[in-house]
């Protein structure tokens, strides 16, 4: 599609937080005029999101219900020495519920099939020419390399599988790291849709974010196998390399962006660092930014970048446990990380999904034997030493 045109705020970027601010300004600000600029066919691409249900608040989850096409009451994890259940509900969205409720809201302030090719604090220009101008610009165009942040990787490839008789599975399975432990910590994820199909995952916790797709689709077909479960019908396959954050200087990153452009999602590093959960943070920020009274680019982008600074900042101490994860212990011993922290009380469990650990939660979590070596984790501590250390390699 082609368009030249004016808007109060253009938005860079129909993935999943462009697509969540977009949907609360046309609910709630109706006489903002949005425009929202896709490199896809639709939004969101393909794509499977998921939340806790203690992850967003109350009112937060009413909106959010509009895109929930799944939620189970409970979900459980299962390791080599240890299987629990937890009654904590869990909800995914899809790509095609997210298109399917904000494209029509939009309507031809959708801009699809349409690449960025220059993004400023006045305007976007589209690879063919055509400039969007705004009186706000917000860049929502997911992750971006950068040297001022130390990563690893969440690499998996999911396939939402039809089989031939019941699989069996009532609620989700968020980790099974009963499997091969190979490419770093290694689970498969289960979500059931209905007694006869589910979403399987083969994600690996991996140094380097190079995706092996042929390795995780046997690994799916392995595991699909050891349960007992004969494939009828491969649906659809999904895959990600989702960024896990070891340390950073975020004043730096979030500098790097063009002056007065206002940034979200990934490109804010608003994510959960440890697991890489980023829904709960697109839907805050959806609706934060839907609330400020002044939506100019300069206040927008101040906004954003204090925002996400803030957010960064208090949440050092799971950058931490990325680093003991990462650094400190062996790759085929990390489930030994996770499977300790699955012992621990339920509602630290999900204060911590929720990015809301205290200080007691955090004492508690490194209370008692650590489960790896403690001289490789006295080296992680100091996020600005390893930050350092990372540029230099």
């Amino acid at each position: 599609m082609s368009i030249s045109g004016k808007a109060d705020i253009a938005i860079a970027g129909g993935g999943l937080s462009g697509a969540l601010i977009a949907y609360r300004l046309r609910l709630t600000r109706p006489d903002v005029s949005v425009v929202l600029v896709e490199q896809g066919p639709s939004l969101g691409g393909n794509h499977t999101w998921s939340f806790h249900g203690a992850d967003v608040r109350a009112q937060t989850y009413q909106w959010l219900s509009a895109f929930i096409v799944h939620c189970w009451p409970r979900q459980s994890v299962r390791f080599p020495e240890y299987e629990r259940v937890l009654e904590t509900s869990y909800c995914s969205i899809t790509s095609s519920r997210l298109h399917e409720v904000v494209a029509p809201m939009l309507g031809d302030r959708l801009i699809l099939n349409a690449p960025v090719e220059t993004i400023a604090a006045d305007r976007i220009t589209l690879g063919n020419g055509d400039a969007i101008e705004a009186k706000a610009v917000i860049d929502a165009r997911g992750a971006k390399q950068s040297k001022h942040l130390a990563l690893g990787f969440q690499k998996f490839v999911g396939q939402e599988i039809e089989f031939s008789g019941p699989h069996g599975i009532e609620a989700p399975v968020i980790m099974d790291a009963t499997v091969p432990q190979e490419d770093g910590y290694r689970f498969l994820y289960i979500l059931p849709f209905t007694a006869n199909t589910a979403l399987v995952e083969d994600t690996r916790y991996a140094d380097g974010d190079a995706l092996d797709r042929g390795a995780l689709r046997r690994g799916i077909e392995d595991y699909c196998g050891s349960r007992g479960w004969k494939i009828a019908k491969i649906l659809r396959e999904e895959e990600g390399v989702l960024p896990i954050a070891l340390a950073g200087d975020i004043d730096a990153f979030l500098g790097e962006t063009e002056k007065g452009v206002a940034q979200a999602g990934m490109r804010a590093a608003l994510f959960h660092p440890l697991t890489g959960y980023s829904l709960p943070d697109a839907a805050a920020l959806a609706e934060l930014i839907a609330s400020q009274q002044d939506l100019s680019g300069a206040s927008l982008a101040r906004f954003t970048r204090g925002h996400a600074a803030s957010i960064w900042k208090q949440r050092s101490f799971y950058r931490l446990l990325c680093r003991m994860l990462f650094t400190a212990a062996a790759p085929a011993q990390r489930y030994k990380v996770l499977q300790r922290f699955y012992r621990l009380p339920q509602p630290l469990i999900e204060r911590f999904y929720a990015g809301a650990t205290h200080l007691g939660d955090q004492a508690r979590i490194l209370a008692g034997k650590p489960p790896v070596p403690v001289g490789r984790a006295l080296g992680c501590l100091s996020e600005g030493q390893y930050l350092k250390s990372a540029m230099k390699a």
